[in-house]
């Protein structure tokens, strides 16, 4: 049995805005070519976690490690915690491909511009280089024939997936994705859906928020509830879906079914 290598490994992560403790202890470990689905109610911490991961929230405690490397933490005199070394942190930051709710595209931007502009202007990759590599990914998310148009132009869903290109031109190690699909129209949901399952088949590393239950049973190999800051239930798919045990969990399926 081959042992994969861990890809993300996060320990008793803890966030706190003011006295409102969101995380409260929650670890979590992806190794390669896993797709993990957190799901969870409003306001259970889910999107605060993920954003945690690449730092866009600051952990009060707690560590986040990407492919072996642990980010240096210090305390920042507030009684929080900030990344002790900043370098480090774009370093790791610019291997995580991150998939936003609202797409953050650059507006002034074609989408072409948008695709080159991490591998150009922080990985230092030649534009002719980027360029290629961006047209390929946009052929393969049903957006070439738009290179040239800007966001404004484009149907949310034709956004979305221009984002999902510009998070893989950086060749991330992992991708992360923040409910992808919840400011879509229902009937632009499908087509994002699609592009995000093709790279789960393709054994990429995923952590995906999301409320798209049927998705998130098909696509990912295991499956965190999260509930009021703690992970109440993980597992394979079959069993959360299946079989849960906790009664808050039980109690969230029948809800949304």
């Amino acid at each position: 049995m081959t042992v994969r290598a861990e890809a993300i490994a996060v320990e008793n992560l803890h966030k706190r805005f003011g006295p409102l403790e969101v995380l409260k202890g929650v670890s979590l470990t992806a190794h390669e070519g896993d797709v993990i689905a957190i799901i969870g109610g409003s306001g259970s911490g889910k999107s605060t976690f993920l954003r945690c991961i690449n730092m866009l929230e600051l952990p009060s405690a707690g560590t986040v490690t990407i492919h072996g490397e642990t980010i240096a933490m210090k305390k920042d005199g507030h009684g929080g915690m900030m990344p002790a070394d900043r370098k480090q942190v774009q370093r790791i930051r610019s291997r995580l491909g991150m998939v936003f709710q609202n797409f953050n595209l650059w507006q002034h931007m074609t989408i072409l511009q948008n695709v080159i502009e991490a591998p150009v202007h922080v990985l230092g990759v030649p534009k002719a280089e980027a360029v290629e590599r961006a047209e390929a990914l946009l052929r393969r998310v049903g957006l070439y024939e738009k290179r040239d148009a800007f966001p404004a132009f484009l149907s949310g869903g034709q956004q979305q997936r221009a984002a999902i290109a510009r998070a893989l031109a950086v060749q991330p190690h992992v991708m992360l994705f923040d409910e992808p699909t919840s400011a879509l129209d229902p009937e632009l949901v499908g087509e994002v859906l699609t592009v995000i399952g093709d790279l789960a088949k393709e054994k990429r590393t995923m952590i995906l928020v999301t409320h798209e239950m049927k998705f998130a049973r098909n696509v990912a190999n295991h499956i965190v509830f999260l509930a009021n800051g703690v992970i109440e239930e993980q597992g394979p798919p079959e069993e959360i879906f299946g079989a849960p045990k906790s009664e808050r969990l039980k109690k969230f399926i029948s809800s949304i079914h």
